[in-house]
C-alpha cells in the first residue's frame, strides 16, 4: 500500500468516531487503531518476502501536513475542504465546472466535488455571495480544513 493511500486512511480515521480501521489487500494488511486522540497504523505482511526484500513492518505515523491559508491581502469569506480528497471542479471530465470565478452562488448550492475513498462527495457553498477566486487546481490533493473558495 502506498505511503499516500495509507496517509488518507489515518486522516480519515482521525477525523472520525471510528476507532479502529483495518483492510486486507492483496500485498499486505493495515490496521489502523485511534490511540488517545493520534491514530497509529501497523502494515502486516501477507506473503514470505522473497530473499533480500525486506517485509513490511511498522509503518511509519504520517507528517504532519501544514494547510497553506488563504493569502491575508484577500478578502471575503473562505470556503474550506470539509475533508481529505481530490478537488474536482466538474462532475466528470468534459463537464462544465461547478463555478468559476464571478459565479454567484447560493448557501447549499454544489461548487466542487471531493473525492474521498472512490466516494465522490458534492460540496457545496456555505454562504451566499460571488466567487472572487478559486485556490485550488482540479485533480489537486486537498486537505481537511484546506482553504479552497474565496466567496464574496
Amino acid at each position: 500500500m502506498d505511503l499516500r493511500k495509507l496517509k488518507t486512511l489515518i486522516d480519515l480515521v482521525s477525523e472520525s468516531n471510528v476507532s479502529e480501521l483495518e483492510i486486507t489487500e492483496a500485498d499486505g494488511k493495515v490496521r489502523i487503531v485511534k490511540a488517545g486522540a493520534t491514530p497509529v497504523a501497523v502494515a502486516m505482511p501477507m506473503m514470505q518476502a522473497p530473499a533480500g526484500v525486506a517485509p513490511m513492518a511498522a509503518a511509519p505515523a504520517a507528517p504532519a501536513v501544514a494547510v497553506e491559508a488563504a493569502p491575508a491581502a484577500e478578502t471575503g469569506h473562505v470556503c474550506k475542504s470539509p475533508m481529505v480528497g481530490t478537488f474536482y471542479r466538474a462532475s466528470s471530465p468534459g463537464a462544465k465546472a461547478f463555478a468559476e470565478v464571478g459565479d454567484v452562488v447560493k448557501a447549499g448550492q454544489p461548487v466542487c466535488i471531493i473525492e474521498a475513498m472512490k466516494i465522490m462527495n458534492e460540496i457545496e457553498a456555505d454562504q451566499d455571495g460571488t466567487i472572487t477566486k478559486i485556490l485550488v487546481e482540479n485533480g489537486q490533493p486537498v486537505e481537511y480544513g484546506q482553504p479552497l473558495f474565496i466567496i464574496e
